[in-house]
């Protein structure tokens, strides 16, 4: 027999039986057995079997035992810093960014009477405040990159 027909012979083995159930018992139960519960244990406690049952198992698959119940190997991240401030004049843009337009469609819904004057002021401070935080913004390379700045995209 040549190595092709070996293969081609394993092959039409693979295809055959693509369609057939396998024959190892536990296949239709996924899980250890020491993780079923039985239904008569749930229905009695209300559900505490549960736990109780988790807790009397105790062994994971290596074989280790006593486990911290509380201590699961979750991850529990820091606390995150605190937010930065802003100075003074960032504060009051944002506010004027966002101000204008709160004003004006407060005012809308409120039906309070808006004077020529008033709408000018609160779209020159939308504008203004838009303005003030994109030229602040400062979109170029921090001061102590050097001169060789990597990969600016």
């Amino acid at each position: 027999m040549t190595p092709q027909s070996d293969e081609d012979e394993v092959w039409r083995q693979i295809v055959a039986s693509f369609n057939e159930t396998a024959e190892d018992p536990s296949a239709d139960q996924p899980w250890p057995d020491r993780e079923n519960v039985p239904a008569e244990a749930v229905e009695q406690d209300g559900g505490d079997a549960l736990t109780r049952v988790d807790e009397d198992a105790g062994d994971d698959a290596d074989g280790a035992s006593g486990q911290d119940p509380d201590d699961e190997g979750h991850y529990v991240p820091p606390p995150p810093p605190p937010l930065p401030r802003g100075d003074a004049v960032s504060r009051l843009s944002w506010l004027a960014l966002f101000g204008g337009p709160a004003y004006l469609l407060l005012a809308a819904v409120l039906h309070w009477p808006m004077e020529g004057w008033v709408v000018f002021l609160a779209v020159a401070a939308f504008i203004a405040g838009f303005v003030t935080l994109v030229v602040r913004m400062g979109d170029g390379p921090p001061p102590d990159s050097g001169w060789d700045d990597g990969a600016v995209l």
